[in-house]
């Protein structure tokens, strides 16, 4: 994957930036929630602006993960439409009848793809995100809590995600060490080493991961079709 980075700017993204940002995104979705790590997601909503470093994802690898929204028993459904294609778009849906959850729809149109942004680090808008959150702490530090930090709801779901009122911002400063483990809250699948993050960080989600040695070796590739 590319790892461009866009220079430190006030100035909107040139369409040579979105083709950057498109072709990143356009990679499957494990490398991809590896890349995200450090990019900033921002938003301006209700006229308030605000912004997080991602430090935390988790990744949907197609039809044949059975964690998948896209998955093979399901198929493609008006709710989980967004995931299969293009890639760039953001996937927003509700979950609890409470919550909604952010993902960056990736990979190649066709394929249900995705990568859900578990936590952030706050940068800008603090004071937004706590009315928001009706709090100062756990502002971003989970699926949920970053959605009502920003302003993320369902009226975003297909959003391109190189332009307001949501946009990805790559970062140039180097992520570190990234670490993975098992996917969280879900039943299906969890042992896939799919969720990577940013150690060391009090805005990481909470919840129970799976150690190493409990890790699949590797993520299972996609059945080959025939022709």
């Amino acid at each position: 994957m590319s790892q461009t980075r866009e220079p430190s700017s006030a100035t909107p993204p040139s369409e040579a930036w979105r083709s950057v940002v498109q072709e990143a995104v356009s990679a499957p979705a494990e490398e991809v929630a590896r890349e995200l790590l450090g990019w900033h997601l921002i938003t301006e909503v209700e006229g308030l602006r605000t912004e997080g470093r991602i430090i935390e994802t988790e990744a949907y690898v197609g039809a044949h993960d059975p964690a998948c929204h896209g998955a093979t028993r399901t198929g493609r459904t008006a709710r989980n439409a967004v995931m299969f294609g293009p890639p760039g778009r953001a996937y927003v849906y509700f979950i609890y009848g409470m919550h909604w959850c952010f993902n960056v729809v990736t990979g190649r149109p066709g394929s249900p793809e995705a990568v859900l942004v578990r936590a952030l680090e706050p940068l800008a808008g603090l004071p937004a995100m706590a009315r928001r959150r009706g709090r100062e702490r756990d502002l971003t530090n989970g699926p949920a809590r970053l959605c009502q930090a920003l302003g993320i709801d369902g009226d975003l779901d297909g959003h391109d995600l190189t332009r307001f009122p949501v946009r990805l911002r790559p970062s140039d400063v180097p992520v570190g060490e990234v670490r993975v483990s098992g996917r969280i809250g879900i039943r299906r699948a969890r042992d896939w080493p799919l969720r990577f993050f940013l150690p060391g960080s009090s805005h990481l989600s909470s919840g129970p991961h799976l150690e190493a040695d409990e890790l699949r070796s590797r993520v299972p590739s996609p059945p080959t079709t025939q022709e």
